[in-house]
């Protein structure tokens, strides 16, 4: 690699850390550095059990218990045993660390908006924010069974077929696809899964059964900023888990050849090309997959 790569990486590294403020003393004005702001974020986001914080985090052992001490001084947070086991600690907001966690999301919020105002183009800055967290971020996603009506599932069947419209020479209407409101995917008969980073999804797949021993792949969409990581493998390669998991014996999808990559995928990891099977009016390529 030539010495400009490595340059525009290290500007952008030091931009970053001046922008967030990683340096100072107080982040945001609140008088605790940002590894004290983000631990109690963490906590004020759901996260309890410290040794799940600790992970989350990157911390080691020492500087978690520093940080969590420095909290408890303040009356920020208690640690106390997990009512499971007593080997293990959880955190909690005290009432002043509710309020702290409140202005803590109200400044970062207000950042945010910040640095998007000053740019030409906020959603150029968007994407290139969404390439560069999901390749640092990449060995974060975990992939989680959700109900295809929720609000993660929703977003990614939103993009999904917004991006068939904009890919298939005559569009894309749900309402005329199989099984357009995804009812069929969720146990028993079948499954959902999302692909989450910090709490966004990057991309999701159905698995549509019939309670027989043959089921469809559906859905499969991951978000262009995150392609190249391999998560569309790791989706398959859980739908196929979750379909042994049910019984089911046969996998059959659909796709259209103005999605190559998928194709390409599909190819490449053990799936054998069969005639139609539907009467779907948009797949022209079908395939099938002994389990």
């Amino acid at each position: 690699m030539t010495a400009e790569p490595i340059a525009r990486v290290r500007r952008f590294n030091r931009a970053v850390t001046s922008e967030v403020g990683a340096l100072d003393t107080s982040f945001l004005g609140r008088g605790r550095p940002l590894g004290a702001a983000r631990v109690l974020n963490a906590i004020g986001q759901g996260r309890s059990d410290v040794a799940e914080i600790r992970a989350y985090l990157g911390l080691d052992s020492g500087l978690m218990s520093r940080l969590l001490r420095g909290l408890e001084d303040e009356g920020l947070i208690e640690t106390v045993a997990h009512p499971e086991d007593a080997r293990r600690r959880v955190a909690r907001l005290s009432a002043a660390g509710a309020r702290e966690f409140q202005a803590y999301e109200n400044l970062s919020d207000a950042q945010a908006e910040g640095m998007l105002a000053r740019h030409p183009d906020p959603a150029a800055l968007l994407a290139a924010m969404d390439l560069i967290a999901s390749a640092l971020g990449r060995d974060r996603v975990v992939l989680e069974e959700a109900d295809p009506r929720c609000a993660a599932a929703r977003h990614c069947l939103g993009e999904y077929y917004a991006e068939l419209g904009r890919r298939f020479e005559r569009g894309f209407d749900v309402s005329l696809s199989r099984d357009p409101d995804a009812g069929d995917m969720i146990r028993p008969r079948g499954v959902f899964l999302v692909a989450m980073s910090d709490g966004l999804p990057l991309g999701c797949v159905g698995l549509k059964g019939s309670g027989g021993a043959v089921a469809e792949v559906k859905r499969l969409w991951v978000s262009p900023a995150a392609r190249g990581l391999k998560i569309a493998r790791r989706l398959m390669d859980a739908t196929e888990a979750a379909a042994r998991g049910l019984g089911i014996e046969v996998l059959r999808l659909d796709t259209n050849s103005a999605l190559p990559e998928a194709v390409r995928l599909y190819r490449t990891t053990g799936w054998t090309e069969i005639p139609r099977f539907n009467d779907d009016p948009y797949p022209d390529t079908f395939f099938e997959k002994r389990l």
